[in-house]
């Protein structure tokens, strides 16, 4: 199965380039952010993820659903498996901008 991890932009990193440090649910990973550059984004926003790459860009209410279905699929475990797969680089790369996430929980 496909999982798309909705995670949200804590900081955009200046090197590498097309890449910025992502929190899903507390696990912060590096994501390459080429695919939704054009779309204007930044620290704060919530994106879709899949297997690193961020797909596209959701508002935080889409986000909470999609963490909501996927722990009703009985895929969260899958998701956070997936997340945890992700560059192992889970420190801050350098940055413009730190704000705090308002992680949704899994239920």
């Amino acid at each position: 199965m496909c999982l798309a991890i909705p995670g949200m932009i804590v900081s955009m990193a200046d090197d590498p380039a097309h890449s910025a440090l992502v929190d899903v649910v507390g696990v912060r990973r590096r994501v390459d952010i080429s695919l939704v550059e054009p779309e204007g984004i930044g620290p704060g926003d919530w994106v879709l993820i899949h297997v690193g790459f961020a797909m596209s860009k959701i508002r935080q209410q889409d986000a909470d659903e999609q963490l909501r279905m996927l722990t009703a699929l009985g895929e969260a475990e899958a998701a956070m498996e997936e997340v945890r797969g992700y560059s192992t680089d889970d420190t801050d790369p350098p940055s413009k901008e730190h704000p705090q996430p308002k992680e949704p929980s899994f239920p």
